[in-house]
């Protein structure tokens, strides 16, 4: 896929539709299908106008960098926006894929000096092309398969066992060298691609649901234990309570929380996103906890924001915002609190690790310098910076799944940044981001170690040593 040469100026076929037919100077989106946006929650007109058509965007924007098009920039989807809005252009097919192409990094808010609420406008938008956009029938397949199950740790786990089953026999080896799988799904391998080993662990439920703190208590605080992360990533959630814990926070684990509605309210589905809201709320609703602690950072990002996606529940609208803002990410939380428990080296010297900003901790929640501030308090670790590291890795929730060729340049991208660093090994605090660096990893061929900064930090308060590669 080549990128082609950036200009920082508007294209001649992306005029503001005041200024010009914008249906006449793009034929290929004449194909009507619809007439516009419906009536609920359109791109709201204010927020498009605070764009001024600068283009700062356009350098930060992951998309863009990958496919050269201004229409795959946040400046050229507000521009269309503006021209559904105003029935200048028709929400279809041909405009619909260019809303399906951002991976909703928020890299373009954190750059924008109009301060316009990108985030808000795309969510609206995708919310309206779910509802009236038909899509094919292999992309309904995958997002049904998507959306049904990943939510769902009662659904997932049984799919564990075949998925445990395939690994031990060494099949993803075969499947992945004979290119067949590729070739015939090319989603349904690029879901694939980045499975992670499926253990014994996966299949074991055993946090309790009150956990004491040692020493002293200061705090009382619920922990979320994520949909997929509390299946493949469980290690994570228990160095997260053991780390809080050591930390004088007696922790509550509700077993009756489940998905935090991410990956649905990403992708534009309002109903399942509002219905999974309301179960996370009112499953820590009577815990008396200070706070409510969660470790993945594209789940943080969407638990600080449930006062936007149940604003218009009458019931709920309160209890949102009041939960919204209780939410904490872990390093957010430890950075302000204080770390209690005594530190040690991670290894005999000292240790370089590189810190992998995910986009949802950087951009969505503008957490980037507590996890940088919490390594660097372990005993000889010596802390690195890649370059570009704002830009996204191509994870972005499913958009790795869904639109696998852009997120794999992006990949490659990523990781060769990372390296590039001399690093011994990866911190990354969200698990997407995670499966697609290890991805990339093992086609380049290196074995890096990647570890959330959490386990690093119960690894320390612990005094277990990491064996270097």
């Amino acid at each position: 896929m080549q990128t082609s040469e950036k200009s920082q100026v508007p294209s001649d076929d992306l005029k503001p539709a005041k200024e010009s037919n914008f249906l006449a100077q793009n034929p290929h989106l004449q194909s009507l299908e619809i007439s516009g946006f419906d009536p609920n929650n359109p791109p709201d007109p204010k927020l498009i106008d605070t764009c001024v058509h600068c283009g700062f965007c356009l350098s930060t924007c992951p998309s863009y960098r990958v496919l050269g098009k201004e229409m795959d920039s946040p400046r050229g989807r507000i521009y269309l926006m503006d021209a559904i809005n105003e029935g200048d252009a028709p929400l279809n097919k041909a405009t619909s894929q260019h809303f399906d192409t951002c991976l909703g990094c928020l890299a373009c808010v954190t750059t924008c000096p109009s301060g316009v609420q990108y985030d808000k406008l795309i969510s609206a938008t995708r919310h309206q092309v779910t509802r009236n956009q038909e899509r094919t029938f292999s992309d309904n397949a995958i997002r049904t398969l998507i959306f049904n199950l990943f939510p769902y740790p009662h659904r997932l786990r049984p799919l564990l066992v075949p998925l445990f089953i395939y690994q031990k026999l060494g099949l993803p080896k075969l499947v992945r060298k004979t290119g067949l799988l590729k070739k015939v799904f090319p989603r349904l391998a690029a879901m694939e691609s980045i499975l992670p080993k499926v253990t014994v662990d996966s299949f074991r439920d055993n946090l309790p649901e009150v956990i004491p703190a040692q020493g002293e208590k200061r705090y009382r605080v619920g922990v979320i234990l994520g949909c997929v992360q509390r299946l493949l990533f469980s290690p994570v959630n228990e160095a997260t309570v053991r780390v809080l814990t050591a930390n004088g926070c007696e922790v509550v684990v509700p077993k009756s929380q489940g998905c935090c509605a991410a990956l649905p309210e990403h992708q534009g589905q309002a109903e399942q996103a509002k219905a999974l809201a309301r179960q996370m709320i009112d499953s820590f609703e009577n815990t008396g906890v200070d706070l409510v602690i969660i470790n993945a950072a594209g789940c943080g990002h969407t638990l600080k924001e449930y006062g936007h996606i149940l604003a218009d529940d009458p019931q709920y609208r309160e209890k949102a915002e009041k939960f919204a803002a209780n939410v904490k990410d872990v390093q957010e939380f430890l950075a302000s609190a204080g770390i209690t428990a005594k530190l040690n080296p991670l290894i005999d010297g000292d240790l370089t690790i590189v810190y992998q900003d995910a986009c949802h901790l950087l951009h969505g929640q503008k957490i980037s310098l507590q996890p940088r501030q919490l390594l660097q308090q372990i005993p000889g670790v010596k802390l690195k910076e890649p370059v570009d590291a704002a830009l996204c890795c191509g994870s972005a929730g499913v958009y790795n799944m869904l639109q696998p060729e852009v997120a794999d340049e992006l990949g490659v991208q990523k990781v060769e940044n990372l390296l590039n660093t001399g690093a011994e090994l990866i911190a990354s605090s969200n698990p997407g981001c995670s499966l697609q660096i290890k991805k990339h990893l093992e086609l380049q061929g290196k074995q890096v170690t990647l570890m959330h900064p959490i386990e690093l930090l119960d690894y320390s308060i612990r005094g277990v040593k990491l064996l270097r590669k």
